[in-house]
């Protein structure tokens, strides 16, 4: 997760006549070989020279175009597979069924759909963005056990921490899994945020901030050499033209993390797949910037507790 992009997530495995398994192998980062040539070449490490007899299993259609690396699809032929399982088609331009037509062209016997739910829930992402044309989209915010997101004044421009530390940790690690992460230019002003994976490992997301007014100044953390940084000069009520420019940047998915308009303004829209809902548990504001409401549609898939904290995580329905 986070490590491929703009590839998708593709896992392969290959499986003999017997039932045993010969080789495995996933795709690490783009530009690096593909799952089925990792799961080949550790076939062939365990001593493997024949696969005529082998079946292999990828979640994703192989490739059938040269990119930074060769066609996949080729590959398996001159393998000399004669069967290939298939969770989901791949939805972009350049092979969105190529690959399984060039197997089966090639006497292979093809299945494709095996774990579909499963195989479209891994990449989302990518689908979303190719189906799509657009981010998938995570809104995100922390609230008070009393609905609150902050209250309605504070000293400095630090943020107010409703949430303990292993929840902040978890928050970085979902940063690390998704390519981008946006806030509105209030919430720079407000808190300045690093907005980086700094209690995790991984990839820094790429910063979006809205600045319509053109008010952010050089001095604030999201301009440091940390990560890289992108402005969109919109307001947050321009979410289809918000929309087209993060698909322009070729960013598949996007963490919102705020504030309250911005938050609203993709509520507004209906422009969302997932809602991160962190309640801090034991944190009571009283009084402040009321939280944004669930959708009606919203429905929840999980509920995870950190800590003192519960993160609900909502899907459309």
């Amino acid at each position: 997760m986070g490590t491929t992009y703009p590839n998708p997530l593709v896992g392969s495995v290959i499986v003999g006549a017997d039932g045993v398994i010969l080789g495995e192998g996933f795709h690490h980062q783009a530009g690096k070989p593909h799952a089925e040539v990792n799961a080949i070449a550790d076939a062939e490490q365990r001593g493997v020279t024949n696969f005529s007899k082998a079946i292999i299993y990828v979640n994703l259609e192989p490739c059938s175009h040269h990119g930074k690396t060769p066609p996949c699809a080729l590959l398996l032929i001159e393998k000399g597979f004669k069967q290939v399982v298939i969770g989901t088609l791949d939805p972009h331009e350049k092979v969105a069924g190529k690959g399984v037509r060039l197997l089966e062209q090639a006497g292979i016997k093809v299945d494709v759909g095996f774990l579909e739910t499963e195989c479209n829930e891994l990449n989302k992402r990518f689908f979303t963005f190719h189906k799509k044309q657009r981010p998938y989209i995570i809104l995100k915010w922390a609230q008070s056990a009393d609905g609150f997101l902050a209250p309605l004044s504070k000293n400095e421009n630090k943020p107010v921490w409703i949430t303990g530390t292993e929840t902040r940790q978890y928050v970085h690690k979902t940063r690390a899994q998704e390519q981008a992460i946006l806030v509105g230019g209030k919430t720079v002003i407000d808190d300045d945020p690093s907005l980086t994976v700094r209690d995790w490992h991984g990839k820094q997301p790429v910063r979006v901030v809205l600045d319509s007014k053109n008010d952010l100044i050089k001095t604030y953390k999201i301009f440091d050499e940390q990560a890289d940084t992108k402005v969109l000069h919109r307001p947050s009520n321009e979410i289809q033209s918000i929309l087209k420019d993060l698909y322009d940047l070729q960013i598949q998915s996007v963490i919102v993390e705020g504030g309250l308009k911005t938050l609203q303004s993709f509520l507004n829209a209906d422009a969302w797949d997932e809602i991160h809902q962190y309640i801090g548990t034991v944190v009571y504001l009283k009084d402040g910037l009321p939280a944004p409401h669930i959708p009606a549609l919203a429905e929840l898939k999980n509920r995870l507790i950190i800590q003192n904290d519960v993160l609900k995580t909502y899907i459309k329905a």
